[in-house]
């Protein structure tokens, strides 16, 4: 897509007006915050989200457009770090005034037209427009849940939004968070379908709560497995024993201790 020119662009970051009114209608799709927490859990789980880092799920990202209060909520996003205190963003998150910028924000596609490949750049800007050329988000993912559907976009040297190509596993690398994003069909809170996961280089898959349980009860029934292979082979050598030492007192030998 072409971006507008930024010319005529004025941006600034003031905080959110306290009598700004938040949209508050409910999300387009029952799945969409069901995906959202899906990712978070990974993260959390796996100790990749730092004490002043910010997950944002359907909460205000704002900015000051030429005069003009913008304010996008995406489907899910991540700040690596914020700088103003936790009570101070709890509406809503301006870059820059009060941390850095998102490294990554997602748009979970419904059956209703959100404006998630709008580059319309005046009043209301498009969601494209937003977070290409005013908050410039170095990765831009849309994403289908019905379909499967995984389009990762990369902001390039010219400030402009490329299509990332998948790696041979079909799984995109984000460098601000160090995971690879990709697709897996499976269940998970009475949903059966397409969901985003988190992949580490070495190609391991960031497991959820349910899953981490899982895993913890399996090794824990492999070592159990294990604890019960050695009393059996202790037993047998003690039996072992027994019978050699029972078979050397019957030659009328005694047998060392």
């Amino acid at each position: 897509m072409v971006a507008a020119p930024q010319s005529f662009l004025v941006v600034t970051w003031d905080k959110l007006p306290d009598d700004f009114i938040l949209d508050d209608e409910p999300v387009d799709n029952i799945n969409q915050p069901a995906i959202a927490a899906a990712l978070t859990e990974s993260l959390e789980l796996a100790g990749r989200l730092p004490a002043q880092s910010l997950v944002m799920t359907n909460y205000g990202l704002c900015a000051t457009v030429n005069g003009k209060t913008v304010v996008k909520a995406p489907d899910w996003g991540y700040v690596p770090q914020i700088r103003a205190p936790r009570e101070a963003v709890i509406r809503s998150y301006t870059p820059q005034l009060q941390g850095d910028f998102p490294a990554i924000v997602m748009e979970f596609l419904s059956d209703t037209e959100g404006g998630e490949y709008s580059v319309k750049p005046t009043y209301p800007p498009g969601k494209w427009f937003f977070y290409e050329q005013v908050l410039r988000v170095p990765n831009y993912v849309i994403f289908d849940p019905a379909s499967g559907l995984l389009e990762v976009y990369r902001l390039d040297l010219a400030g402009q939004y490329r299509l990332s190509p998948a790696n041979n596993q079909q799984r995109h690398w984000i460098d601000e968070l160090d995971l690879a994003l990709g697709l897996w069909q499976g269940s998970r809170e009475n949903r059966t379908g397409h969901w985003l996961r988190w992949w580490t280089e070495q190609g391991d898959l960031l497991p959820w709560g349910k899953e981490q349980a899982e895993q913890e009860r399996q090794r824990a029934g492999q070592e159990h497995q294990r604890a019960e292979q050695e009393r059996q082979r202790a037993d047998q050598e003690r039996q072992r024993a027994e019978r050699l030492a029972a078979q050397l007192r019957a030659a009328g030998l005694e047998p060392e201790e």
